[in-house]
C-alpha cells in the first residue's frame, strides 16, 4: 500500500479546457480567417507591441542576426542539432514501404510519405526554448518535408537570435517572428503573405495550445500539450541530491508543473524533501519552481519497485526517470511514460537539450494513447492495391459481391459482381436484364 509523504491533487486533461481561454482564441481565429495579415498585424501589435515591416526574416536579416551571437552559441547548436538529427534519421530508416501479394496477382502496398507543409511553433515568453527548433524542424525535414515554416515570437520586442539561429541550422525554409495564437492561425488558414500548412508541431503556453486543439481537423497537430511533468521511481540506492536537483530541473517550467518521486525508501524520500527546501531559496527560477513543488510535488513511497512501476503508470507521466540498481528493468516492467531517462546518469534535461531524442512529449495521462513528436508525425502511412490476375479478380468479386449485400451495399456488390462475370463467366440477373436491355432495338 503506498504511503504519501507529500500530497498533491493530479492534473487531467480536463484542467486545459479553461472557456474564456477557448472563447478568445476562437474570436483570434475567426478574425484571422477573415481578415488575414490585417488581423495578424493587429494582434501582433496587441499582445507582442511588434509590428516590422515583415514578419518574415530575409536572408540577410537571418546572417545579420546570427552575426550577433557568441560562435560558441553556433557550435553547441550545431553538436545539438547532429544528435537530433541523427536519432531522427535512424527513426526514419526503421520506416520502410512494402509490398506483399496475397493472393496469385493481387498486390498490396505501403508507402511513407511525408506531409507537403509543416509549422513550427518555437515558444518565446519567460523562456526562448531554442531547443525546440531542433526537435520541430529537423524531424520534419529529416521525414522528407519539402517545406517547413517556424514561427517564434519577440522578446521584449527584440528578436531571439539564438532561436533564429537554431530554425535556420535546422533547415527552415521560411522564418517568421511572430507568436502567440496569431502565428498558428495564420500557418493553419494561411494569409496573404503566409501560404498554409498541413501539420503544426511545437510546444506553447495555454493560448498556443488551445489554438491548436481548435485548428486540429483543419491542420494536423503534432499533440496536446499541458504543464511539463517529471516522475522519478528510486530505490534506496539512489542519490538524493541528484534526486532532488532533477525533480527542481522540471518544476522551474511552470508554476503548474508536478514533480513527483515514487521510491521504495522513506530515508530517501524524506533526504530528497529536505533537499528541495535547501536549494529552492537559491534558485534564479524559484518564481516557479517552488509554487510547483508546493502546489503540485509529490513524495510517495512503494512497497517494492513492482508497486512503484505501477504507480508511476498509473501517472503516465511526460518524463519518467528510473534511479534504480537495475533501470533498464523498466524497459519491460513499465508501458505508459512520454520517454524513459534510465539512470543517474541520464537526466530530463538531456532529453531537453542536448542528447538527440525528442522533447516534444504527451503530458496530462496522453501518455496512455500516444507517444510524443518523432519523425512518423509528419509522414502519412498510405495504401495501395493492384490485382493483374484474372482469376483472383473473379474470386474476390464472387465474395465482395456476397459480403456486401449482407451489409445492403448493393452498388458495392454490383461492382464485385461485374469482374466475376467478366473473368469467370458468372451469371448474376441484374446483369443479365441491364444487358438485355441494352441489346433491345429502340
Amino acid at each position: 500500500m503506498p504511503r504519501h509523504l507529500k500530497s498533491a491533487p493530479r492534473k487531467t486533461f480536463a484542467d486545459t479546457a479553461q472557456k474564456d481561454v477557448a472563447e478568445r482564441v476562437g474570436t483570434i481565429i475567426d478574425d484571422i480567417r477573415s481578415s488575414g495579415d490585417d488581423a495578424v498585424r493587429r494582434y501582433a501589435e496587441q499582445f507582442d507591441n511588434w509590428s516590422p515591416e515583415s514578419y518574415r526574416l530575409s536572408d540577410e536579416q537571418i546572417d545579420q542576426i546570427m552575426d550577433t551571437l557568441d560562435p560558441q552559441v553556433i557550435t553547441d547548436i550545431e553538436f545539438v542539432q547532429t544528435q537530433v538529427r541523427r536519432f531522427a534519421q535512424a527513426q526514419r530508416d526503421s520506416l520502410v514501404d512494402l509490398e506483399v501479394e496475397t493472393l496469385p496477382g493481387v498486390f498490396l502496398g505501403q508507402k511513407h510519405v511525408p506531409v507537403q507543409a509543416a509549422g513550427a511553433y518555437i515558444p518565446g515568453g519567460k523562456y526562448p526554448l531554442t531547443a525546440s527548433a531542433h526537435m520541430t524542424i529537423i524531424t520534419a525535414k529529416v521525414a522528407g518535408v519539402p517545406r517547413v515554416i517556424a514561427c517564434t515570437p519577440p522578446i521584449r520586442g527584440e528578436i531571439p537570435a539564438a532561436t533564429i539561429a537554431a530554425m535556420k541550422l535546422a533547415g527552415a525554409d521560411e522564418i517568421y517572428v511572430l507568436g502567440g495564437v496569431q502565428a498558428v492561425a495564420a500557418m493553419a488558414i494561411g494569409t496573404d503573405t503566409i501560404e498554409p500548412v498541413n501539420l503544426i508541431a511545437g510546444p506553447g503556453n495555454a493560448y498556443v495550445a488551445e489554438a491548436k486543439r481548435q485548428l486540429f481537423g483543419e491542420v494536423g497537430i503534432d499533440l496536446f500539450a499541458g504543464p511539463t511533468e517529471i516522475l522519478i521511481v528510486a530505490d534506496e540506492h539512489a542519490d538524493p541530491f541528484f534526486t532532488a536537483v532533477d525533480l527542481l530541473s522540471q518544476a522551474e517550467h511552470g508554476p503548474e508543473s508536478p514533480a513527483v518521486l515514487v521510491t521504495t525508501s522513506q530515508k530517501l524520500g524524506e533526504e530528497v524533501m529536505d533537499w528541495i527546501e535547501r536549494l529552492l531559496p537559491n534558485m534564479p527560477t524559484r518564481d516557479y519552481a517552488e509554487p510547483a513543488w508546493r502546489d503540485w510535488g509529490q513524495v510517495i513511497v512503494a512497497d517494492d519497485l513492482d508497486e512503484a512501476y505501477r504507480i508511476a503508470d498509473d501517472f503516465a507521466s511526460e518524463h519518467v526517470q528510473i534511479f534504480t540498481q537495475n533501470p533498464r528493468e523498466a524497459l519491460t516492467k513499465m508501458h505508459d511514460y512520454g520517454a524513459l531517462f534510465l539512470g543517474e546518469n541520464t537526466c530530463v534535461s538531456y532529453g531537453d537539450k542536448v542528447i538527440g531524442t525528442n522533447h516534444v512529449l504527451p503530458t496530462l495521462g496522453a501518455a496512455r494513447y500516444t507517444g510524443g513528436l518523432w519523425v512518423g508525425k509528419y509522414l502519412r502511412t498510405v495504401t495501395y492495391q493492384e490485382v493483374v490476375n484474372e482469376t483472383s479478380s473473379a474470386e474476390l468479386g464472387e465474395v465482395c459481391g456476397r459480403a456486401a449485400r449482407v451489409e445492403f451495399f448493393e452498388g458495392h456488390a454490383r461492382s464485385g459482381d461485374a469482374r466475376a462475370w467478366r473473368h469467370a463467366g458468372t451469371s448474376f440477373d441484374w446483369i443479365d436484364e441491364s444487358r438485355a436491355v441494352q441489346a433491345t432495338p429502340r
